[in-house]
Parts: structure tokens; C-alpha cells; sequence
């Protein structure tokens, strides 16, 4: 059973970067067969999926956030993280970590997911 547990700052100011990690219990970022997601929820709104790294290193990302995401993961900690950029109020949002079997492109297609972690963009 794979365990997701988010970290990282709960206020973030505008222009900044915005940093986030998933630390993965009872499985693998890299030996398992899965792919890692981030997806975020802002007040009052819907889930939307932001990106995933697979478990071969490849990389995809939401179009409307690919020119300000980034998704990497460390090996030797078995974390993967996330940065957004030039985060505005409008990033304010529950940000969850997620694993799923199968490439999903969707937060419909997650089969673990993490408790979620609210960043607040604010000045």
C-alpha cells in the first residue's frame, strides 16, 4: 500500500517560487511502476491536475500551468517535489500528491492519494 505525505510551506508571497514535497511510503518513486501526480484544489473549486513524473523519470504537465511547473523527484529520499512559479492569490490552494497505475492526465485516474497540504499566496 503506498503512503503520500505532503510538505512544505503553508504561505508563499507573491512572485515567489512555491515548493512542495511528497514523501513516499510502501513503494518506490523510481522501482515501482507508478506515476507521481500533484493536483490542487483552490477555495470553492474543483480539483485540477497539475502534472506527474513517471517512474522512468519522464515528465507531462497541465498546458494552462506548463510554463510555470516543474516536477523532479530525489531518489535517495524517495521524495518527489513540486515548484511553481510566479504564484499569485489565484495559486491559493489545498495541493495534494497522488500516485496512480496507469499515465493519467486527469485527478480522476489516481489510485493514492495524499492528505493535501494548503499553500496561501499572500503578501
Amino acid at each position: 500500500q503506498v503512503q503520500l505525505q505532503e510538505s512544505g510551506p503553508g504561505l508563499v508571497k507573491p512572485s515567489q517560487t512555491l515548493s512542495l514535497t511528497c514523501t513516499v511510503s510502501g513503494g518506490s518513486a523510481t522501482t515501482n511502476y507508478y506515476y507521481w501526480s500533484w493536483i490542487r484544489q483552490p477555495p470553492g473549486k474543483g480539483l485540477e491536475w497539475m502534472g506527474f513524473i513517471a517512474y522512468s523519470g519522464s515528465t507531462g504537465y497541465s498546458p494552462s500551468l506548463k510554463s510555470r511547473t516543474s516536477i523532479s523527484r530525489d531518489t535517495s529520499k524517495n521524495q518527489f517535489t513540486l515548484q511553481l512559479s510566479s504564484v499569485t492569490p489565484e495559486d491559493t490552494a489545498v495541493y495534494y500528491c497522488a500516485a496512480s497505475y496507469a499515465c493519467s492526465w486527469s485527478s480522476d485516474g489516481m489510485d493514492f492519494w495524499g492528505k493535501g497540504t494548503l499553500v496561501t499566496v499572500s503578501s
